[in-house]
């Protein structure tokens, strides 16, 4: 049995149909409201949904009974050792297996506040005497739905950085390495960072919406302090800084690297921004 956590996020939800389309055996998915995401057509038929929250270990342990790997994003509890009492809940329920979704932050800024977060859950999952495999993705092409509002508004898109270019991954990627480290052998202990397949600036990005929209999307750039400003509103100061600085401010030679590792994990290309912008158009329109 397979538990994916976040089972309605971006990863989660594509996880679990590449595993369903897979045949991959049961697959149960944790949500807060599984009434609500049968409904919405969150959790694929065949797939156990079972209630809880990350936030209250003791909501997880039905979910966890028979569950032999568990696939968990990192720091989606906002409270230090909450992912460490998730590993530790989930390891006194038999679980042996855990991928982890990290970030690539991990290795390019480990001195930002969130990449030393991650860096402790890491470090708790690989003490937890589970076996392990660790994601450390870059940029989510999903986090361009912060500009949907100002999309559907028909407003301009205000950017920092607007012509930096980070080789953003597409969420179904990291679901398709996801469900390979959790059903196939050679993938414990090991840690693997995380690109889509070429850089794509957020003036770039903001095209690709406008291409799939077919019409035009105005995109300007503006200053680190008003971007700040905005963000901090979402993330705080000190993650809207870390933010600012891994997407243009603070940008190094690791950070921009395109790797291949979804296409030697998974044997298929990485998905590029504009497939990820087709599949999204309705969310801007």
């Amino acid at each position: 049995m397979i538990l994916v956590t976040g089972a309605t996020g971006n990863i989660g939800s594509a996880l679990l149909r590449q595993l369903r389309a897979a045949g991959a055996g049961p697959v149960r998915a944790l949500t807060r409201d599984p009434g609500r995401a049968r409904a919405g057509g969150g959790i694929p038929h065949g797939v156990e949904a079972f209630g809880g929250d990350l936030a209250r270990t003791a909501s997880l342990e039905p979910a966890l009974a028979g569950v032999r790997a568990l696939f968990l994003v990192s720091r989606v509890v906002p409270r230090a050792g909450a992912d460490a009492e998730i590993l530790a809940v989930a390891r006194a329920a038999g679980v042996e297996q855990v991928v982890l979704v990290s970030s690539i932050t991990a290795l390019t800024h480990p001195h930002l506040g969130p990449a030393r977060e991650n860096l402790a859950v890491e470090r708790s999952l690989k003490e937890s005497g589970m076996a392990w495999t660790i994601l450390r993705p870059t940029q989510f092409a999903s986090n361009a739905l912060l500009w949907a509002d100002t999309v559907r508004a028909r407003g301009t898109v205000r950017v920092p950085y607007a012509d930096t270019g980070l080789p953003t991954i597409h969420p179904a990627d990291i679901a398709s390495v996801a469900r390979v480290a959790l059903t196939g052998p050679g993938h414990h202990g090991r840690t693997y960072e995380l690109t889509g397949p070429a850089p794509v600036s957020a003036r770039q990005q903001v095209g690709a919406i406008a291409a799939a929209l077919g019409r035009d999307v105005p995109c300007v750039e503006t200053g680190r302090r008003e971007a700040h400003r905005r963000l901090a509103a979402f993330f705080g100061d000190e993650a809207a800084d870390a933010v600012l600085d891994v997407t243009g401010g603070d940008v190094n030679d690791e950070l921009l690297k395109v790797r291949d590792t979804v296409v030697r994990i998974t044997g298929a290309s990485a998905r590029t921004f504009r497939q990820w912008a087709g599949e999204n158009a309705a969310a801007f329109r």
